[in-house]
């Protein structure tokens, strides 16, 4: 335990200017999304494309691909959520269990293949973790655009493996970046929970 306490303070202290910039830009998303505030989608594009670079050098490559396609959802939720906002539109949504199903059916299904295949023929670290983390993120950032209320409980445990795959890369200031953002989806499922019931004592409650 001390020794990884000593590890970790290390990685740190090494951390490179690059990381804390997409740290600290994540942080300032994660923090905005929860209060709804558009600029979010701000802070999401620069850190996604930091981290673009940061983890393929570190050999993460669906990590990185992910993070690319980040750049993409982050241009998508500024002008969906631009769209709420002029519209007047700031219901926040909530899925059946049984819709959930399906797409947690669909996409594990995916995430395996897809972590096959990086198994087979690349050097990719940790291939079905981060295929999994690959896969589910990209879903929860779409549930993100959309203000649908359970994209936080895939977070949870979204940013829970990341914490591991990080860590496991030398990338402990990240590792610990993830094990806030894991706290912080908690926060912020309770947050737009008492957004949504607040909204449904108002008006009448809307359901996909």
């Amino acid at each position: 335990m001390i020794d990884f306490l000593i590890h970790a303070i290390h990685g740190i202290i090494e951390t490179s200017f690059w990381e804390w910039f997409a740290i600290l830009t994540s942080v300032s998303y994660v923090i905005l999304a929860a209060k709804q505030s558009q600029w979010c989608w701000l802070f999401a594009f620069a850190s996604s494309v930091t981290y673009v670079w940061l983890c393929y050098d570190a050999q993460l490559y669906l990590e990185s691909i992910l993070q690319f396609f980040y750049v993409y959802m982050a241009f998508h939720g500024w002008f969906s959520w631009n769209k709420s906002l002029t519209t007047h539109e700031n219901t926040i949504f909530r899925w059946k269990f049984k819709k959930h199903f399906f797409w947690l059916i669909g996409l594990g299904g995916i995430a395996i293949f897809i972590g096959f295949l990086f198994a087979t023929y690349t050097k990719q670290a940790y291939p079905y973790v981060d295929s999994v983390v690959f896969v589910f993120s990209l879903f929860a950032t779409f549930l993100v655009t959309k203000k649908v209320l359970e994209n936080w409980l895939y977070w949870i445990v979204i940013d829970a493996a990341s914490v591991f795959l990080y860590a496991s890369r030398g990338l402990e200031s990240s590792a610990l970046l993830y094990l806030f953002f894991t706290g912080f989806a908690v926060y912020g499922y309770f947050q737009w929970k008492a957004i949504s019931n607040r909204l449904k004592a108002q008006f009448s409650h809307q359901e996909i």
